[in-house]
């Protein structure tokens, strides 16, 4: 056998070659490679000796030296009886290192396993750090995706426990000299070393687990998308913008997070290289300049084609004119210019008016278009729910949520949700009634109008009045522009374009959706149990009913608006004349704002306006009692209402200034607290409100149960009682009068006596 000499970075011998050999090492170094790890290699240590119960080698070795190996020629079918059976010496350098080299692997799965659980439970650790910061900061917290799919390491064929302690005790006992028992018996050496090596391959199938769990894993602390711990960390620092010079804290985790991407083996140091040169580039930006605009996450490849050149394609579609398109994309192009979106110079109104009045032409122009297409583009339809024109302007992680968005539109029209694009197609198909506009006319009467002022003949208006697509476009161009301002919330800013700059949080836990809208409305009956009912007549001669008074609960009609906002408005109780229809609705797709609240607020304020229909002319005529007369009389005579103690008048002084002496807004304001907090046992009104609001929007069956024990709503409760029995009451003698004409009990009435038991 001759010595053979290797230089230094020469790869020794590959996974997955054959194993022909074994090569002592008789001075300098190698490395013994494996998923994960590594293992040094010196003088007296032998390359390839943990994989002698195999034909290949499973590990990589490299010099990491000039190096002088001896190779001892060696094939599984051989055994290693023969060598060890050779010399004393040779089997005493093939067992130490052998035994060496298993603990060392042993230790590396060790600390492998440490590490995992460290990892995973320290990325909740660090989340939770962000999520106290941004609440510290108050910002808005962004969700990072990959962590709640994330999860502990769990091992199934795990190694036992028993294995390390006992090749950690064989290396000591052969520490320096292998005893002479075990020279002198090959057979014995021979069997623990193919032990050793059979749990060497158990140990390295282990390693690769924890070596593909810490690699996934790691990919939360740092990857080439941007969606991972030290995006969430430094995004929150140039967030904060001008107030960065009170950021210490968020520096200080950035700082921490910095050495744990260093050490962390499973972390592209290439990338992290680059991502901390992008870092420091921009954080000297913000001390420059004091602020910062975020960089666009980056999106797949699918998603860039998917999303290029959205405006042009939006615009092709709609056909409008080529002047109008040229115009809009002119527009576009400038408000994309734009550092300050938000600016309140003439010059900035005036664009973002520009564009407001070609959006509007253009949204029409394409939902025409569309009513002969069996398949919307993905784009166009991403236009007609979201207001979504431009990939940069929304921003690409933007632009690709509204685009996954598509597979699961959040309306449910038969549960009465609508996107705007539905409910458009809703009037256009005749199922619903267009919208009155801002003067409170709806289509027809908007049409008769223009018959008397001799804009149109009677002939034309007979034409009109049936017109789809006139009905259509008068939805488009009055309600829809109105609303979509309104929900927006920030009238003096609107633009109707979906733009980054508009998402004040995640706007993936914005989105509304119909189980939630539905969720709410159930929560809110939960508590006020007549809020969607209305009072109708019923009749029926034939089983001897002339006329009862009997409540009809009817859902109202949610209607999606494609903005990012903060606002819901209650549009109209009724739909024409008709009362037993569904009240409108409209609140943004993305509600940036606590959607129960406002739901419950457009609850109050539907409250209010059924009331007003109701009553009519003497909605606030005390003389005939109602919730708006009553509410109006205590909020107009507060001041000497003995029932209010001095303190309670002080505050209706400051709660009617707040609201702008609205009397509406004062009662929606109270209502919003009579669902959330006294329907929850937690008082906010005065005696007198509480009353008005106990009258008129009643607590459900289960509340009025729990309250029962307060004394605050004893009274109530007992008038309450008092008055619900000799409903009931006259509920028996009606039904009683329909058994003895042999008359069956109609629906309405089974449903009057739950509404009435509720």
């Amino acid at each position: 056998m001759t010595p053979q000499s290797v230089s230094e970075g020469q790869t020794l011998c590959q996974s997955g070659e054959p194993l022909n050999n074994l090569q002592l090492i008789v001075n300098g170094t190698a490395k013994l490679f494996f998923p994960g790890g590594e293992i040094l290699l010196e003088k007296g240590d032998v390359v390839g000796l943990l994989e002698l119960d195999d034909d290949t080698h499973f590990f990589t070795y490299k010099a990491t030296s000039d190096m002088t190996l001896m190779p001892y020629p060696y094939s599984r079918k051989d055994s290693i009886e023969p060598l060890l059976s050779s010399s004393e010496d040779l089997a005493n350098l093939l067992a130490i290192s052998m035994f060496k080299q298993v603990c060392f692997l042993l230790d590396h799965y060790e600390m492998s396993k440490y590490a995992c659980s460290n990892l995973y439970q320290s990325l909740l650790d660090s989340y939770n750090v962000y999520r106290d910061l941004c609440t510290r900061y108050e910002i808005s917290p962004k969700a990072l995706p990959d962590l709640e799919t994330a999860a502990p390491l769990v091992l199934e064929d795990d190694i036992e426990d028993w294995v390390s302690g006992y090749y950690t005790t064989i290396r000591k006992t052969i520490s320096g000299s292998v005893p002479a028992f075990l020279t002198k018996n090959p057979p014995i050496l021979s069997g623990m070393m193919i032990k050793a090596c059979r749990d060497v391959k158990n140990t390295l199938s282990v390693c690769r687990i924890l070596a593909d769990y810490q690699s996934d894993t790691a990919v939360l602390l740092l990857n080439e998308n941007h969606l991972d711990f030290f995006d969430l960390y430094t995004s929150l620092l140039f967030r904060l913008g001008s107030k960065a010079q009170d950021s210490t804290a968020i520096s200080a985790a950035i700082s921490k997070l910095l050495i744990q991407l260093e050490t962390e083996n499973s972390v592209d140091g290439e990338l992290l290289k680059k991502r901390v040169t992008e870092y420091k580039d921009r954080l000297q930006a913000l001390e420059e300049n004091g602020f910062v605009e975020e960089d666009t996450p980056a999106a797949t490849e699918q998603e860039v084609a998917s999303l290029a050149n959205s405006l042009d394609t939006i615009l092709n579609y709609s056909k409008c004119e080529l002047e109008t398109a040229s115009n809009f994309k002119s527009l576009i192009a400038e408000y994309k210019k734009l550092i300050d979106k938000n600016g309140s110079d003439d010059n900035s109104r005036r664009l973002r008016a520009k564009i407001t009045k070609l959006f509007y032409e253009i949204y029409e122009s394409a939902f025409f278009a569309s009513l002969e297409d069996q398949k919307v583009p993905d784009i166009v339809m991403m236009f007609f729910l979201f207001g979504y024109v431009d990939e940069e302007l929304a921003g690409m992680d933007n632009a690709a949520y509204l685009y996954s968005l598509l597979r699961q539109i959040p309306s449910a029209p038969e549960k009465g949700v609508y996107t705007v694009y539905d409910w458009f197609l809703a009037i256009y198909n005749g199922k619903k009634e267009p919208s009155r506009n801002e003067f409170d006319s709806d289509y027809t009467a908007y049409i008769h109008e223009m018959r008397v002022t001799g804009k149109i003949t009677e002939a034309k208006e007979r034409v009109l009045v049936q017109d789809r697509k006139g009905k259509t476009a008068f939805e488009i161009e009055n309600m829809f522009s109105l609303v979509n301002r309104m929900t927006f919330g920030r009238i003096s800013t609107f633009c109707p374009v979906f733009s980054e700059h508009n998402v004040l949080k995640d706007i993936k836990a914005s989105l509304v959706t119909a189980e939630l809208t539905s969720s709410y409305f159930q929560k809110i009956k939960g508590v006020d149990y007549s809020a969607y009912c209305r009072e109708a007549i019923y009749t029926n001669p034939s089983i001897g009913i002339g006329k009862e008074m009997v409540q009809v609960e009817v859902l109202p009609d949610v209607i999606l608006m494609p903005n990012v906002g903060v606002r819901g408005v209650m549009w109209q109780e009724i739909e024409g004349k008709k009362r037993t229809t569904p009240c409108r609705m409209m609140v943004s797709i993305f509600q940036m704002e606590d959607l129960e609240t406002i739901l419950v607020r457009l609850t109050g304020e539907f409250r209010w306006e059924m009331c007003r229909r109701v009553q009519g002319a003497r909605w606030n005529d005390l003389s005939e009692r109602s919730l708006t007369s009553e509410y109006c009389d205590y909020i107009q005579f507060y001041r000497k209402n003995r029932d209010l103690s001095t303190d309670a008048k002080d505050k209706l002084k400051s709660a009617l200034q707040k609201a702008k002496n609205s009397y509406k807004e004062m009662f929606v304001r109270d209502y919003v607290s009579w669902v959330l907090y006294e329907g929850a046992g937690s008082p906010r009104l005065n005696k007198v409100a509480r009353n008005i609001l106990f009258t008129y929007c009643p607590f459900s069956k289960e509340v009025r149960k729990v309250l029962s024990a307060n004394p605050q709503f004893r009274e109530i409760l007992e008038r309450y009682d008092i008055k619900n029995v000799q409903r009931l009451h006259h509920l028996d003698n009606v039904e009683q009068r329909i058994k003895n004409n042999r008359g069956e009990i109609p629906e309405e009435l089974v449903r009057q006596r739950a509404f009435l038991e509720s």
